[in-house]
């Protein structure tokens, strides 16, 4: 048993967001009530990229679907899952068995995410992943109940893992954390490198969260790799990224490439320090209207902060989660992601998309560069786009990923 008072397990706080449906429209709707459950990381490395952030783009698009204009109650609530995947399992089986949570979304940290894919699919529910990278969630551990939103490793490693290497940097070693995420990321770009004429030198794993670098720095330094690829993400991130600015590392020849940096990481490192940087996301705040008239709503209701892709991912995800409920007047998980699978996606924040058999969402993906303190018009102003990758050529094409689901 999870205690609703136990803040390391489950949320204190639960957002009621529409009025109570009544009538038909909610015959098939589990208690009257579609409730979404956001997990994730809400007071260690991930926070700042996901965390509240994320619990306030799933309120955003409850109110931008009307939810309440159409008889459907909605309600969110919100968990930390401390980046341990047996947490995430059993707050998980407490929300799906006790408190009747109808879709998990977000899910930050690849080993969590992978942990609650199985308890979702065992139960029948909806998983919506946002904040996860491992590529795996849409190869071998596909599932019926899962839509791997936002990005991947796979993606990551051809974007800037292939920008890299036919620039110039044709050797690597890799500093990797070591759990789900890093492994797959480690692997899906050293494939990159060497399908490019481009080789690795060696590789060092390190653990979550790590305060101190310097000695995995100082190995990637000796193995005289042009290229320091970083297998990390949020806090270890700009750890790496800090301490390699304090070794001197660029200044003597060698280069860092952030296979996954977010824009709050950019942010707290500071442009003297990560400018130059060259990064994949999915989105971005500055890139049209719509996505900057949106990042200014959130960014009101979040302390000045602006989104990450994965704050953008969870509210794309939730808006067409609500969409198929309302299609399909019914919130039966399977069901419910048979029929977002149907349905062409179209949002503000992503534009028109689809999301194939094997649980990939498909979307344009961009090449950024980090920009330097003379570019940048304001604080949040941090990013060049370096080119658009197609969204038919973003994500692992499916025959090559072993989902289950696509051999059958």
């Amino acid at each position: 048993m999870i205690g609703r008072d136990s803040l390391t397990l489950a949320a204190a706080v639960t957002f009621t967001v529409a009025a109570l449906a009544s009538g038909p429209a909610a015959a098939e709707i589990s208690d009257d009530v579609v409730k979404i459950g956001v997990m994730n990381d809400r007071s260690g490395l991930y926070a700042d990229l996901a965390g509240e952030g994320s619990v306030i783009a799933a309120q955003m698009a409850v109110e931008d679907f009307d939810a309440a204009g159409k008889d459907i109650e909605v309600e969110i609530i919100s968990a930390d899952h401390q980046n341990k995947p047996d947490i995430g399992s059993s707050i998980a089986r407490q929300w799906i068995d006790e408190e009747g949570v109808d879709v998990i979304v977000d899910v930050p940290t690849s080993s969590v995410a992978l942990a609650v894919n199985e308890v979702v699919r065992e139960k029948q529910k909806a998983f919506l992943v946002s904040g996860a990278a491992s590529s795996d969630l849409t190869g071998s551990k596909c599932s019926p109940n899962t839509i791997h939103w936002t990005y991947d490793t796979w993606q990551l490693a051809n974007g800037t893992g292939k920008a890299i290497v036919q620039t110039g940097g044709d050797s690597w070693f890799f500093i990797t954390a070591d759990y789900a995420f890093g492994h797959a990321l480690e692997r899906d770009t050293t494939a990159v490198v060497e399908e490019n004429g481009g080789q690795v030198l060696g590789s060092v794993r390190h653990p979550l969260q790590t305060a101190d670098f310097s000695s995995f720095l100082l190995q990637a330094q000796g193995s005289g790799a042009k290229i320091i690829g970083l297998a990390n993400a949020g806090g270890d991130t700009i750890n790496s990224i800090k301490q390699a600015a304090e070794f001197g590392i660029v200044a003597g020849g060698q280069n860092l490439a952030g296979l996954l940096v977010f824009l709050t990481d950019v942010h707290s490192l500071g442009l003297q320090i990560a400018q130059g940087l060259i990064l994949t996301e999915s989105f971005y705040w500055d890139l049209n209207d719509q996505t900057r008239e949106w990042s200014k709503r959130f960014a009101e209701r979040n302390g000045g902060k602006y989104p990450t892709m994965v704050h953008a991912g969870v509210y794309s995800s939730v808006l067409h989660y609500l969409k198929a409920i309302e299609a399909l007047q019914s919130d039966a998980g399977t069901e419910v992601i048979a029929k977002m699978k149907e349905m062409p996606t179209d949002d503000p924040l992503f534009g028109k998309g689809s999301i194939r058999p094997d649980g990939r969402k498909i979307h344009d993906s961009y090449l950024f560069e980090v920009k330097k303190p003379e570019e940048s018009s304001g604080e949040w102003d941090l990013y060049k786009l370096r080119a658009t990758v197609p969204a038919e050529e973003a994500f692992r094409p499916m025959e090559e990923g072993g989902c289950p689901l696509v051999s059958q």
